[in-house]
Parts: structure tokens; sequence; C-alpha cells
């Protein structure tokens, strides 16, 4: 009978001193958002300006958010259970008409995609909100505070989504804004009050699971984007080199996140007193510039591979550096995060492509692009052979 009971509940059976995996039908979910990805690169690919630098900012924004978010209510909800197995489908679905919708999302699809997005965000959450009722009880009390956020910004959502130009924009600024904002304050609401992130029993391990899975489909997908974009070109030797260099460059991000980063931080939110705030600020809001590194890196390899040689364009400057040093920016952030410090190689190599960048005004965009993955590969070496266990 208690078997029976334990099937039937949609929460996550804990186990002392284990961490729950990652199912298959996360994993599928995921796949989701590997067309998300894709969808604001080529975007940004085609309309790469201040304003189109923005507008994708604004739909990465959102895009983490509908996963993040959904990843900490798998935390506490059980995958493997029919109900929130069904639940994963119809946010995928959902999903897939939101993502189809990005590239339209400031012209006719604008009501599309903000429909998508609230019926996410608060469908999700209502749906945790049920399942939780009379099973914890301070994560109940903190969704009826979550489901009423995810209200007031979906409000503003469906008004940008019926507003045109600049007003979209800003009222769609204003309800991320509101829903970032939101975990900071607790969730507060009057008459409920907020929450303290010792409120939020989380299973770490899991989370930095989640999270290290959502860099390793941002790499993915340049790494497809690099690929499809070489199979069209003619076997020239400066075609070859900006295809290897775009490779080269991918191998240098996966090794500054996960040669030491990912496996350290999972460990660490596995032992820390409070495991909800250091997931608040490495696993939820940390992982936005790394993710939104990987992108202009991805969209600058494809400016190098379509013109490697010539003169460097102000845009082809901006990915192939601004992308570097976001990506370089959030492992900084992450491992303060979760070891403590700022590692120097780090620093350094903030610091070299800053230096870096006034190349761009008398180099071709390959060599340039070249320089900048040589900064990536020497902050990987350099962490590695710094973290190596010494010799007694």
């Amino acid at each position: 009978m208690t078997q029976t009971l334990q099937r039937r509940t949609p929460l996550r059976t804990r186990v002392a001193h284990e961490h729950a995996k990652v199912s298959f039908v996360e994993l599928f979910f995921d796949l989701v958002f590997v067309f998300a990805i894709t969808q604001i690169s080529h975007t940004l690919l085609e309309h790469f300006s201040l304003l189109g630098l923005a507008q994708a900012a604004l739909l990465l924004g959102a895009v983490w958010w509908a996963w993040v978010c959904t990843s900490w209510v798998t935390n506490w909800l059980d995958p493997d259970s029919t109900p929130v197995r069904l639940m994963l489908f119809v946010l995928m679905f959902i999903g897939l008409a939101l993502t189809t919708s990005l590239p339209g999302a400031f012209e006719d699809r604008g009501l599309i995609f903000a429909c998508a997005y609230v019926a996410i965000q608060l469908g999700r959450s209502v749906f945790t909100l049920i399942s939780l009722r009379g099973r914890s009880p301070a994560n109940y009390r903190n969704f009826q505070r979550i489901c009423l956020w995810f209200a007031l910004s979906g409000v503003f959502w469906i008004i940008g989504g019926l507003a045109d130009g600049g007003l979209r924009f800003g009222f769609w600024t204003l309800a991320l804004a509101l829903e970032y904002g939101a975990p900071w304050i607790g969730f507060r609401v009057p008459g409920l009050g907020r929450s303290s992130t010792a409120e939020w029993d989380i299973e770490g391990a899991h989370l930095a699971e989640r999270c290290a899975l959502f860099i390793i489909i941002a790499l993915g997908e340049s790494v497809l984007v690099t690929g499809a974009t070489a199979a069209k070109l003619a076997a020239t030797l400066p075609n070859s080199l900006a295809f290897a260099n775009a490779f080269l460059g991918s191998v240098a991000m996966w090794w500054l996140y996960f040669h030491v980063g990912a496996e350290r931080g999972s460990q660490r939110i596995s032992t820390a007193e409070d495991p909800g705030s250091l997931a608040r600020s490495a696993y939820t809001f940390i992982p936005l510039p790394l993710v939104a590194g990987i992108i202009l890196v991805a969209v600058g390899d494809e400016f190098v591979l379509a013109h490697p040689a010539g003169h460097t364009e102000l845009k082809v400057a901006i990915a192939v550096i601004v992308g570097p040093i976001f990506y370089v920016i959030g492992n900084l952030l992450f491992k303060k995060a979760t070891a403590g410090w700022y590692p120097l190689s780090h620093l350094v190599g903030l610091g070299l492509l800053i230096l870096w960048a006034p190349t761009a005004a008398i180099l071709p965009p390959l060599a340039l692009s070249f320089g900048a993955t040589l900064i990536l590969v020497l902050v990987a070496a350099w962490e590695t052979l710094s973290l190596r266990p010494k010799e007694a």
C-alpha cells in the first residue's frame, strides 16, 4: 500500500547522500531549447545591430527564464510520474510555438510569443502549486506567491504583444524585470509575506547537472552551426583555418566550464548550508552571460567563415571580442560563487581580450578571431596547470 502511494505522488523521492539523476524526459524537453538557441543565433545573424542585440538579449532572457524555472520545478516534481511527464510534453508543444515565433517576435508574431511564454510560466506554476498542496506547506505557500508574480508579469507580456515597436520592447523589458527581480525579494506578496532561500528545499546536484546540460546545448548549437556553414564552403586554406579556429574555440569554452568548474560547483552546492541561495546565483542568474557569450561566439564564427579575409566590420569585431568576454565573465562569476575566489587566469584573460579589441582596426576577421581563441586556450591551460595536484 505504501509503495502504491509513493508511486502516485508527483514529488521526487529524496535519498540521503544521493542526488537525483536527470531523467530522459528532461533531456527530451531540452531539445526544444536547442531549437530556441538556434533561432536566436540566426535572428541575430540577420539583424546584427544595437537594436538587434537588445532584442536578442531580451528574447534570450525569456527563453532562459522559461527553461531554468522548469528545471527548478522538476527538482521537486518527479518527471517519471505520469502527470508531471504529461505536463512537460504540453510545455514542449507550447515551447515549440514560442520558438517558432522568435524570428518574428518584434514583428507580426509578438502576440503568439507573449501568449506562449505566459502559458508556459503560469501554467507550469499552477500545476506545481496543485501538486504541492498538502505535501510541502512551505513550497506550496511559495508557489502561491510565484503564481501571482507570473500573473502580474503576464499582463505586461500580453500588452507588449499587442503593442508595436518601442512600446513592445518596453513592456516586455518591464515584464522580464519583474520576473528576474522577484527571487531577490523572496517573491514578496502583501498578505502572503516572502520566502527565504533556506525554504527552497532543492537537490543541488540535480540543478547543477541541469545547468551544465544547458551549457552543452548552447555549445552544441554553435558546433552545429559551424559545421553546417563549413559544409557549404569551398575547401580553401582560409576556410579550413576558419573552421579549425571555430572548433578550437568551442573546445576551449567547454574546457573552461567543465574541466574543473562544473564538478566542483556540483560538489559545493551538494554540501552547502543554504543550497537555495547558491542555486539562485550560480545556477539561475550567472549562466546567462555564459550562454550569451556562446551565442555571440557562434555568430562571430559565422561571420568569419563567410569572410575570413579583408576588412573587419564593426559587427564582426563585436561578436568576435564581446562573445569571449561575456563567456569569461560568466566563468569568473560562477567560480567565485562556487569556489570562493576569482581565478587569476580568468582576470588576466579578460584583460587580454580587452587589450586585443583595438586590433580589429588593422587585422582581418580570421586573425582577430584566432587571437581571441588563443586567449581562451591560454586561460583554460593556465587554470588546468594551476590546479594540478602538487607532487609530494
